[in-house]
């Protein structure tokens, strides 16, 4: 197992996370604030040692390997995490004046990860006892609408209007309306606004 040069507050930012938390990064060396906090962050997302959690970040299973420690076993909530990371990827290579300054993530990759997502969700779909619900009525079909309105939808009013995570979301785009439904979702970010979504 090889491992990563990093940095004494990197290492231990990710130590402390693994031993203390299970992987969840909520404590920085007292030294590290504001802005030099986010630059460590961003030194460890850049890198992929650590993923984004809901609102915060967890570490990765390479930032295990960096320190040379054991993964921790692979659950749902990781393929999700792992997806939503990619997204964001290349939301950001899409959004930078220079493309190849952006991290480039492969069609292919993109598609393994979320064939894993779509397998864990079909078994935990399989194994729930959901109520029926009719198309036209699930949040599904509202977010359908929403995508086809002239003005779009954010993720964010997405996740107001269904009570979904972002993740989910996005899941969801890649997954039942591009793949499922062959659905062509494009976007745009307004200048300082957030970025929208819509039903080609």
């Amino acid at each position: 197992m090889t491992t990563t040069q990093l940095t004494p507050a990197q290492h231990a930012i990710l130590a402390k996370a693994i031993n203390t938390s299970g992987g969840k990064i909520d404590w920085f060396p007292d030294h590290v604030k504001g802005g030099a906090r986010k630059k460590v962050l961003d030194g460890l997302f850049n890198r992929a040692l650590i993923t984004p959690d809901g609102e915060g970040w967890c570490v990765a299973a390479e930032g295990y390997d960096a320190l040379g420690m054991k993964r921790p076993h692979i659950n749902p909530s990781t393929f999700e995490a792992k997806l939503d990371a990619i997204i964001a990827n290349a939301e950001a290579a899409q959004d930078a004046p220079d493309a190849t300054a952006a991290p480039q993530t492969t069609d292919a990759e993109l598609e393994a990860d979320v064939a894993a997502c779509e397998a864990v969700w079909a078994k935990n779909a399989a194994t729930a006892q959901a109520k029926p619900r009719t198309r036209d009525n699930s949040k599904q079909a509202e977010v359908i609408r929403m995508l086809q309105r002239p003005e779009g939808a954010t993720i964010g009013q997405i996740c107001t209007a269904t009570g979904w995570q972002a993740h989910t979301v996005r899941g969801t785009f890649a997954g039942a309306f591009k793949k499922k439904l062959g659905l062509t979702i494009t976007s745009d970010k307004p200048q300082g606004g957030e970025r929208v979504y819509r039903i080609a």
